[in-house]
């Protein structure tokens, strides 16, 4: 016994000097981040400015990829296929939860199957119409939907996104019914709301400042606990009325696929963070809409099995059904 217990401790120290030095020459060739939203979108704009700062901080060239379609599972399911080895990276939102709790016969486990490295920022959600709306308070809206069950829209990124959850919630709090318009991505989901053809959508507040400049929207609310310093004329949601309405805030995080090994996310998460402490990043994410987050692996897992669980009351509370 004693002999096998002194072998087992070589073993396990020869891997730990593997993975070590496997970090240690880690990143050797490009990393590829991908990500299953439309390039355009809120999210593809904040994974490339963070893409371009890992690539200075890692030396190492840092590769987007969309891969869009089924609220982002096939982007999940290529990383979670990928080998093990950090150059393959998720960057994903809420929705990597929320997808197995809306969707039948998905190949992957979301928290088994991927390695966390860190939550990136949370979105708060802006409430807006087409700038020709004659709708210009929540109250409107909701008197407006009463009045005629079904004919208010509101437009999403896909089923099971914030702007999905966000509406059906808003549907339960309002006693409302409002319908549905799921697009493939919020570039596409945005483009319909300005040009009228949508009544309304929850919209993460990246790039709404200049939209509303150019009057392209109207924001009718912000879906955060107090006003925005950029918009301190726009009342939030509690303040309309729905103080619950908070618990939609959608988050960005990287992952990648389980038993990379512990040295190299730890690498990735550091990186990350040392971009998300750059005052430059951080401003311009502020000014797209986003307030950064930084966790460490472990945090980061222990907050996704938390929020698993709050988007599953959620979802509940809200009635909202999947495929």
């Amino acid at each position: 016994m004693p002999i096998l217990r002194t072998l087992m401790l070589a073993a396990g120290l020869a891997l730990a000097m593997t993975s070590t030095a496997m970090a240690q020459a880690y990143p050797g060739r490009p990393i590829k981040m991908v990500l299953g939203f439309a390039a355009g979108g809120p999210t593809d704009v904040i994974a490339r400015h963070l893409a371009k700062d890992l690539g200075e901080i890692l030396k190492q060239s840092v590769v987007i990829e969309n891969k869009t379609g089924a609220s982002g599972n096939i982007a999940t399911d290529f990383v979670g296929q990928a080998p093990p080895d950090g150059y393959t990276l998720l960057f994903t939102a809420h929705t990597h939860l929320t997808n197995q709790l809306l969707m039948d016969k998905l190949r992957f486990d979301p928290i088994k199957d991927f390695a966390p490295i860190t939550e990136v920022c949370i979105l708060p959600l802006m409430l807006l119409v087409p700038p020709t709306s004659p709708v210009n308070s929540v109250q409107d809206l909701v008197r407006t939907a009463k009045a005629a069950p079904g004919d208010v829209s509101y437009a999403s990124a896909g089923v099971g996104s914030s702007g999905h959850l966000g509406g059906a919630l808003f549907e339960m709090l309002s006693g409302t019914r409002m319908t549905h318009v799921p697009f493939r991505g919020n570039a596409n989901a945005i483009l319909e709301v300005m040009a009228g053809r949508v009544s309304s959508v929850f919209y993460p507040m990246i790039g709404v400042a200049d939209m509303v400049k150019q009057k392209q929207v109207k924001v009718l609310a912000a879906g955060t606990p107090r006003r925005l310093p950029d918009f301190p004329d726009v009342p939030t949601m509690a303040e309309s009325g729905y103080p619950n309405f908070v618990d939609t805030v959608p988050w960005l995080g990287v992952m990648a696929p389980a038993g990379t090994p512990a040295p190299i996310v730890e690498k990735l998460a550091a990186a990350v963070h040392q971009s998300l402490s750059k005052p430059e990043t951080r401003d311009r994410l502020r000014e797209l809409g986003a307030i950064t987050v930084t966790n460490s692996p472990a945090e980061f897992r222990q907050f996704l099995e938390k929020d698993s669980e709050r988007w599953a009351r959620l979802i509940k509370a809200a009635g909202v059904k999947g495929s």
